[in-house]
């Protein structure tokens, strides 16, 4: 069975078209799976949602990603755990390819992701070689990782010394259980964070990690394109207005 753990904050806007996007795809796998949804101290209607989408919920306080993450993995029933952000859509490619990995001996891995919508010039540009990077050092991002649970539970999880970076983390403890995989077609991941916050700032919280790692992020403290109050997202109100 495939678990999808989807560790969501106040994700009301986009965690039904993250839902919706996991079912298309594990249905059409024919693979047996059940979704997760740890809904971390929301206060919007981020746990209705999730239940009337088809997902067990499970509540918790933690605002910590990486305690949020294996609070999903605590309850699932799965033998291979995914963990999608709640803003990210996976589709039919990467669910072909996550499972034949396992089966030839894979531990686990990451996706690679695109944005969706409109994203500033700086992003545009940077991308493709974050994306070259992450595929040459097996290094990927949070918003898609996947595990045995057989390998999750022998590295112990998502170190929750840490408040970002985790998931750099985990992949770093996977790769020495065994071989991680980076699976060829990306997932699509929103593009909000580069919208909404300058260039500068995303930049520099990320040189933080390149230079001292997830230890770098032990607490809250500079972390706020993570855990500060969520900007309006232009290009999500555009498309809203768009429907109406």
């Amino acid at each position: 069975m495939l678990s999808f753990i989807v560790p969501a904050h106040n994700e009301e806007l986009l965690l039904g078209r993250t839902l919706a996007a996991i079912h298309a795809a594990a249905r059409r796998s024919e693979d047996e799976y059940e979704i997760i949804v740890v809904d971390d101290a929301s206060t919007d209607g981020t746990a209705h949602l999730a239940e009337i989408g088809g997902a067990r919920v499970v509540r918790v306080n933690h605002r910590q990603i990486a305690a949020t993450r294996n609070a999903g993995a605590r309850v699932a029933r799965g033998d291979v755990f995914i963990f999608v952000d709640a803003d990210t859509l996976v589709g039919d490619e990467v669910l072909r390819e996550i499972p034949g990995a396992i089966e030839t001996g894979a531990v686990g891995g990451g996706c690679v992701f695109d944005f969706d919508g409109r994203v500033p010039l700086w992003a545009r540009l940077l991308h493709p070689i974050f994306i070259r990077a992450a595929r040459a050092l097996t290094i990927v991002g949070g918003c898609c990782v996947f595990a045995t649970r057989e390998a999750f539970d022998s590295i112990g999880g998502f170190c929750e010394d840490y408040y970002a970076g985790e998931d750099a983390a985990f992949i770093a403890a996977l790769k020495r259980h065994g071989r991680v995989v980076i699976p060829r077609a990306p997932v699509i991941t929103s593009g909000r964070k580069v919208r909404t916050y300058s260039g500068f700032r995303i930049l520099w919280t990320l040189l933080c990690f390149v230079l001292r790692g997830p230890k770098s992020y032990r607490s809250h403290e500079g972390l706020e394109v993570w855990y500060g109050e969520r900007p309006v997202d232009p290009e999500y109100v555009s498309r809203l207005a768009r429907r109406s």
